[in-house]
């Protein structure tokens, strides 16, 4: 079955999951498109996963703040305009920088990260997270933490 063309304004979002101090709005998700997954994510000063990989490919759009993102063992620091792609295994890691930061996710065919985040927004309450479950949470939707 082919997918459907849509809009989705502002006013028709979702709302935005809480993954471990990330908020993750879900733009587009598997169920819309067979081949990629959009959200907006955002975040205060130092929110952000540690160094992680996955099989699907990822970029991200800065749009406001700033994001430090490391990838492949070079960190740099991104701001509004700069596009990041990650291909699928690469280790990688993201904070947001000073005041916080936001950005669009766009993950490639394969991608189980709408499905993941929607877990963890379900299984780890808000505060300090439990380590072990996160791993075992994301470790579920094919995600291995490099820490």
């Amino acid at each position: 079955m082919r997918p459907k063309q849509f809009v989705v304004k502002p006013e028709e979002r979702s709302r935005a999951l809480n993954v471990i101090g990330v908020k993750v709005t879900v733009l587009v998700s598997d169920a819309a498109s067979q081949s990629q997954q959009v959200t907006l994510q955002s975040g205060d000063e130092g929110a952000g996963p540690p160094p992680h990989s996955h099989e699907w490919d990822e970029s991200f759009y800065i749009t406001k703040g700033q994001v430090q993102f490391t990838c492949g063992g070079q960190t740099t620091t991104c701001l509004p305009g700069t596009l990041v792609y990650v291909p699928a295994g690469t280790i990688h890691a993201f904070s947001f920088g000073s005041g916080g930061g936001e950005m669009l996710e766009v993950t490639g065919s394969g991608s189980k990260a709408v499905q993941m985040f929607s877990a963890l927004d379900r299984e780890i309450p808000p505060g300090p997270p439990d380590v072990p479950k996160v791993v075992q949470v994301a470790g579920n939707y094919g995600v291995a933490f490099h820490i």
